[in-house]
């Protein structure tokens, strides 16, 4: 019997009393009464035909190519893009944020927020951009037409408002809208790097920082004076930032003074956070990483008890399906940043995956985990997350990843002909990393690459370099 979970997981239920499995099925499918008093998002969602769907994929395949060829998009936007990622950006960011940390300078990191950002964009803005990109013609004629003409109208229930026309904002759920968004925001990320500040942005979410000398109160200055530079330029282009939901967090070292002003964006002075969301990631002032382990671990254990109340009734395939899409995804979820952590930190997310096992392998408690993690196949969490990190060491280093990263490696060139001058071999910058613990990734990358065997090294493709990989950290896990 097939039954509908969540909204998107199937599972078969069998071998059950018809009136257990109604018992077990009803509180699934039930579904929660809406409010019409409580409905505050009335956002529109595209709905085109299959014949528009597939006319915007050959668009996008076009488009796409015109923007590699161009290397038109900002080089730290790394939403929808190929190779790019949360995780690519989360890995560049902490290493900023560590290495800053180690120089003994107190970081102002400002996540800001733009209320419906897809929905605000200006039509003649942005074909300006596509102009500028060298989009003419009838190319030109067709994105007009494509974004204009379109109305939305609400229904709830069977009550239905009258159409209104949308002036402004890209389709949501089309396939060509994250690409346009994209270059909608390109000259963002260039007026905050001129101020000597980074920055990261995946589609609407944009990560700023400003680092400086822990005694120097004048950064605040200058930070208030390009975040009034962006408050403009968002203006100008029709999009509006949230203050109220836009979060400060001074990252500094524990010996570091935290008496420190706080920046202001238009007018509101933006409140510090213990702990801010950066890509669903929470960061700590230390970069520590706790709060964000203790969340992944009580959020997987949550879902690990809900499918024990199921796992009897489940075929095997469903129960190990239901436990990676629920449990160990939450795991895998930007775990490169956890190479490093002290063992206390991990064993939680260890223990998860240890209950995991159980579950799926039927051991109990009193078994011994490690025969279990072997016969699943399942590295522990501290090899998974090594794996990671040379995955995507891998892919910067063959021009499979985004160039930024590429930037933090650099190959080891010896002064005297070696034997192992041939070796692709990273150079392990001499940086003292007391503070993070050597977890930076431009230093903790080099360590652990330079470790590998050199017919790892040298692998010829992706696909053959994570096979060899996992087999050599299988061997060093279990052996």
């Amino acid at each position: 019997m097939n039954v509908l979970v969540g909204g998107w997981i199937m599972l078969r239920i069998v071998n059950v009393n018809p009136s257990l499995k109604e018992a077990i099925i009803r509180p699934l499918l039930k579904k929660p009464t809406l409010d019409p008093s409580e409905l505050s998002n009335y956002r529109p969602v595209s709905n085109p035909l299959c014949l528009g769907k597939v006319i915007e994929r050959v668009v996008a395949s076009q488009l796409q190519t015109v923007l590699e060829e161009m290397d038109y998009l900002d080089p730290f936007q790394t939403g929808f893009r190929v190779g790019y990622g949360v995780e690519t950006a989360l890995v560049s960011l902490m290493d900023d944020l560590q290495l800053a940390i180690d120089r003994g300078c107190v970081t102002l990191l400002v996540l800001l927020d733009l209320l419906a950002a897809f929905d605000t964009i200006d039509h003649s803005i942005l074909l300006d951009r596509l102009r500028g990109l060298g989009v003419g013609g009838t190319a030109l004629q067709w994105f007009r037409s494509y974004l204009s003409g379109r109305f939305q109208m609400v229904s709830l229930g069977d009550c239905c408002s009258s159409k209104s026309e949308l002036l402004y904002g890209v389709p949501q759920g089309s396939v060509l809208s994250p690409m346009l968004f994209n270059i909608y925001m390109k000259p963002l990320g260039e007026i905050i790097r001129r101020f000597g500040a980074g920055c990261y942005q995946y589609a609407d979410d944009t990560q700023i920082y400003f680092s400086m000398s822990a005694s120097s109160g004048e950064g605040i200055t200058s930070l208030n004076a390009f975040l009034d530079l962006v408050t403009g330029w968002t203006r100008d282009n029709k999009l509006r930032l949230n203050p109220d939901k836009t979060e400060v967090l001074i990252v500094r070292g524990w010996n570091l003074r935290d008496d420190f002003d706080l920046p202001v964006l238009d007018g509101v002075t933006l409140p510090q956070k213990e702990h801010v969301r950066s890509l669903e990631v929470l960061l700590d002032p230390s970069l520590s990483l706790v709060s964000q382990v203790e969340t992944v671990a009580r959020s997987a254990f949550y879902q690990l008890r809900m499918i024990c109340q199921l796992h009897l009734f489940l075929e095997l395939d469903d129960l190990k399906t239901v436990v990676h899409l629920l449990v160990t995804s939450r795991l895998d979820y930007c775990n490169v940043l956890y190479v490093g952590l002290p063992l206390y930190v991990v064993r939680k997310l260890q223990l998860v995956q240890n209950a995991a096992a159980r579950l799926v392998s039927g051991s109990s408690r009193r078994d011994h985990i490690t025969p279990v993690l072997k016969e699943l196949h399942w590295l522990p969490i501290c090899f998974w997350a090594k794996y990671k990190v040379l995955v995507i060491t891998y892919k910067a280093l063959n021009s499979l990843g985004p160039g930024f990263l590429r930037e933090r490696l650099l190959c080891n060139e010896p002064r005297r002909p070696l034997r192992s001058s041939g070796e692709v071999r990273l150079h392990l910058p001499p940086a003292r990393l007391v503070a993070t613990q050597g977890r930076a990734f431009s230093v903790a990358a080099p360590r652990l690459w330079n470790t590998l065997p050199s017919e790892i090294r040298a692998s010829p493709s992706l696909t053959s370099f994570k096979k060899s990989l996992k087999t050599h950290f299988f061997t060093q896990a279990f052996n």
